[in-house]
């Protein structure tokens, strides 16, 4: 029907037709998939969850003498220096290194990690660096303490291995104890329900084969342009999958990377979830070029056909009981049903901010400032879960 070159020269002209996802469902809704083709060019989906897979690269430009930077920490959190000599990775999840820090530090920084600081310089703040460098005949310094802010360093971008799970768990605790989880506190004895993908607004919902988007997919990140990287850590695209082809738990996941520089703090935010740790709630968007009717009947896709299982924490397992399938529609209600019982749910992602994200990736578009681009190589929809099953064993400290 159309190619992404003759919806880029529609968007530069300012005459292509963007619908959101939502908008898009509606009217499918009243004028069938066939006509809505023909009507839209490109259909913008949002997200706004937790992304504790994601962190910044910093290079912070050399100092004089030089330095090779081996540990290092950025307002107490640890930051990776293994690359080149003032190369940086700070991970969302790291937490302080209460060792390095005295007592009245510690407690400030409990509740905080790598995703409060990225945060942080994103919103324009300054941060505290301390450095320790190996000295050599090339890098004479020794340690090195300073302010910075996003201005005052070179490169600071995201990039992350694992974000956009395409579907994921509901987690529920069938134990006698409250349990602190990556879905925040479960109450014991089924007291709630708690999920995190938004459903029918995310991004690879719509797209269940990866389709529309590849490596070189330019994307919407914390409120800048980024593109997809790669496939995602934990990329498991052989998940099953019911008939209109979604899949019913975690599936395919990307890597994404964009310019920290140019991210808006509204939709860079770190969290934390008590007794569990850091993350880093994250805004993404994804535009779908409408290419065939293909492209309009998956995005046509409503909550009350996707489906998540309903996974126990209580057992501390990889594979962990479940109690079946649920669908959006039902944890979007607020209620669904254990074994007879109406338990309340609740979700980690920003329904709202969901749909903003996707809206302000239309209104980029209509005003012909962002166009599409071809994906220069597919995401791989075969690869297979390997797990630690059988190649390792547990130590026991004595």
């Amino acid at each position: 029907m159309r190619t992404i070159a003759e919806i880029n020269d529609k968007i530069q002209q300012k005459r292509a037709i963007v619908w959101t996802v939502e908008e898009l469902k509606a009217k499918v809704q009243e004028i069938g998939v066939a006509q809505a083709a023909k009507e839209v060019d490109v259909i913008t989906t949002g997200t706004f969850e937790p992304m504790e897979a994601s962190g910044a690269m910093i290079n912070l430009g050399q100092t004089d003498p030089p330095i090779k930077i081996r540990q290092c920490w950025l307002d107490g959190i640890p930051a990776y220096s293994g690359f080149g000599a003032v190369d940086l990775y700070l991970g969302a999840a790291q937490m302080a290194d209460y060792s390095a820090l005295g007592d009245a530090d510690s407690e400030e920084l409990r509740e905080r990690g790598g995703g409060h600081v990225i945060a942080d310089l994103i919103a324009g703040k300054a941060v505290h660096l301390r450095a320790v460098g190996q000295v050599t005949d090339c890098y004479a310094r020794a340690s090195f303490e300073t302010s910075l802010t996003s201005d005052t360093i070179n490169q600071f971008y995201l990039f992350n291995p694992r974000n956009l799970y395409q579907n994921f768990i509901v987690g529920v605790n069938g134990g006698d104890r409250p349990l602190y989880t990556y879905l925040g506190p479960l109450q014991p004895d089924l007291g709630n329900a708690v999920y995190s993908n938004p459903g029918a607004l995310s991004p690879l919902m719509n797209d269940p084969k990866l389709q529309l988007v590849g490596v070189g997919t330019r994307i919407f990140l914390g409120g800048g342009v980024g593109y997809v990287a790669w496939e995602g850590t934990q990329h498991y695209p052989l998940q099953k999958r019911l008939p209109n082809e979604t899949p019913i738990g975690p599936a395919a996941t990307l890597a994404l990377i964009g310019d920290a520089k140019q991210m808006q703090s509204r939709w860079v935010r770190g969290c934390y979830f008590r007794g569990y740790g850091a993350s880093l709630m994250l805004g993404v968007g994804v535009p779908f070029p409408v290419l065939h009717e293909e492209a309009i009947a998956h995005c046509a896709v409503l909550d009350k056909d996707l489906v998540a299982p309903v996974v126990d924490f209580s057992i501390p397992r990889r594979i962990r009981p479940t109690f079946g399938l649920v669908s959006y529609a039902q944890l979007k209600s607020g209620r669904i049903t254990i074994d007879g019982r109406s338990v309340k749910a609740a979700p980690l992602a920003s329904l709202y901010l969901s749909r903003q994200v996707a809206l302000e990736l239309k209104h980029w578009i209509e005003a012909g400032e962002f166009t599409l681009t071809e994906a220069v190589a597919p995401i791989a929809m075969d690869r297979p879960f390997v797990s630690q099953d059988r190649l390792g064993r547990q130590l026991t400290l004595e």
